[in-house]
């Protein structure tokens, strides 16, 4: 098992940064990719970035430029660095990681919000 808690949500006006943590314990050893998802009011949960243990990163198109995912090994910590936030990317926004061909663990989800 793993378990997953993020930090660093809040509220920012456009334009602003925030930066989200998300802090791994358990069988950290078991998890190949960890993730950021986020879900926006009506709408479905979707990938925002993803990262390997090689340190591979993915995107998806509407964030690229302005997030960044990293991760420090030896805190069994993941962040997501947001910059140039816009109110589209108000969400709340969730850390996965996965063991297996699926993102099997999550955390509990932090909001954050862009305001104008």
């Amino acid at each position: 098992q793993v378990q997953l808690v993020e930090s660093g949500g809040g509220k920012v006006q456009a334009g602003g940064s925030l930066r989200l943590s998300c802090t791994a314990s358990g069988n950290i050893a078991s998890i190949n990719v960890m993730a950021w998802f986020r879900r926006a009011p009506g709408k479905q949960r979707e990938s925002v970035a993803t990262i390997t243990t090689g340190g591979r990163t993915n995107y998806r198109d509407s964030v690229k430029g302005r997030f960044t995912i990293s991760r420090d090994n030896a805190k069994n910590t993941v962040y997501l660095q947001m910059n140039s936030l816009k109110p589209e990317d108000t969400a709340v926004y969730y850390c996965t990681a996965s063991s297996s061909f699926s993102f099997d663990y999550w955390g509990q989800g932090t909001q954050v919000t862009v305001s104008l």
